[in-house]
């Protein structure tokens, strides 16, 4: 096993692995020849049969935090998010003076939803560490998660002052000055983003979203523009530049956008719906009466969890961008395709609320309990 961990030292990770399974092969009962091994495993990229050795390893010795940490790591990377928590609170619990083992919790918990799990595992590790500014951020994001947004502020501007250029940070400032409403501070956040890393999509589309709001079309236009730039598969920008082009008047080039929306994501019923809405207008009474078939076939189409968790992440980005009514029908369509998905539910009472529809975003928020205990209500929204 020495040899096959020197091996690993040296990055030699296909040497390593021949000889650590030999190893295990000797000694099965030993844990850290599991754990070796899948380290192996993971710098070749075989994740799956590094999940594999290290459940087998936290089987023989659960009070093996890096083993554990390195589970629900692998298993967060993996898209098994729910199943993270497991390891990453064993990893708590025999390590609970490790802040990055309470920032990973807190990170699965707030990628489940559980925003107020999240905070206290945020907490903890900024007391344990409080020069660190990506676990201020990451208060703060949960914090908006759970829309108290005077906290959320509170914690992007503290981490700000330990790290003034981190443009994620100016970003996620700007995402909560906006939903407070106060336009020209979120501007400021949003344009200091912008000009830190001028490739961010997510910080072009959000500036394009709301110059739009503010009725600058061309502006909006020009930030959406560079968002589909910086990321060509942003089927979210399409179609909110598509929306933008519509509203001045170049039909053309907005049915372009919508169509290359919809190559994206064919599943997108808003850019469908507008679409024809467009084509209707261009005299394509035809190609109009197809897109709109379309639409309602796919609000009524059922293509599972898949689909459901792609609309939702989709419905997230617009919600975040203030594009209140694309969210909600992106929500309805995850809904549509799962009617058992909590978060969809969950998302789509947030949604709602904004919009000021409180009788039918408890409804939701009731849905999405039962379906989900952890999903409670956030608290209202503060200004």
């Amino acid at each position: 096993m020495h040899l096959g961990v020197l091996r690993y030292q040296e990055k030699s990770f296909e040497e390593a692995a021949q000889h650590l399974q030999k190893a295990v092969q000797l000694n099965s009962a030993d844990p850290g020849g599991h754990y070796y091994f899948a380290q192996a495993l993971q710098g070749r990229g075989d994740t799956d049969a590094a999940i594999h050795e290290l459940q087998d390893c936290v089987a023989l010795k659960p009070d093996y935090p890096d083993a554990q940490n390195s589970l629900g790591l692998l298993l967060q990377h993996s898209g098994e998010v729910g199943q993270a928590i497991k390891p990453f609170r064993q990893a708590v619990k025999w390590q609970p003076e490790n802040p990055d083992a309470h920032n990973n919790l807190g990170l699965a918990l707030l990628q489940t939803g559980d925003g107020n799990g999240a905070i206290s595992e945020f907490q903890t590790a900024v007391r344990l560490r409080p020069t660190d500014s990506g676990y201020r951020g990451n208060l703060g994001a949960a914090y908006l998660q759970v829309a108290d947004f005077d906290t959320a502020v509170s914690e992007f501007q503290g981490a700000l002052q330990l790290t003034p250029q981190d443009a994620t940070l100016h970003y996620d400032l700007g995402l909560v000055l906006k939903l407070k409403d106060k336009l020209p501070e979120a501007m400021a956040e949003l344009h200091k983003a912008a000009e830190l890393d001028p490739g961010q999509p997510d910080v072009h589309y959000t500036l394009g979203v709301t110059l739009w709001q503010q009725g600058d079309f061309a502006a909006a236009a020009e930030e959406l523009r560079a968002a589909v730039h910086a990321k060509p598969d942003y089927a979210e920008a399409y179609y909110t530049l598509g929306t933008v082009l519509k509203q001045k008047g170049e039909l053309q080039d907005s049915a372009s956008a919508l169509r290359e929306a919809i190559r994206l994501q064919p599943d997108f019923a808003g850019a469908h719906t507008t679409l024809a809405t467009v084509l209707r207008q261009l005299g394509d009474a035809e190609g109009a009466a197809a897109e709109s078939r379309t639409g309602m076939e796919i609000a009524k189409q059922k293509t599972g969890d898949q689909a459901a968790l792609f609309a939702t992440n989709s419905g997230r980005r617009l919600l975040n961008a203030g594009d209140i009514e694309g969210a909600i029908s992106q929500f309805r369509a995850a809904i549509s395709s799962s009617p058992t998905y909590a978060a969809a539910h969950f998302e789509l009472a947030v949604a709602l609320r904004q919009q000021g529809k409180s009788e039918e975003a408890q409804k939701e928020f009731r849905k999405a309990a039962e379906l989900d205990p952890r999903l409670m209500p956030p608290p209202s929204r503060k200004k």
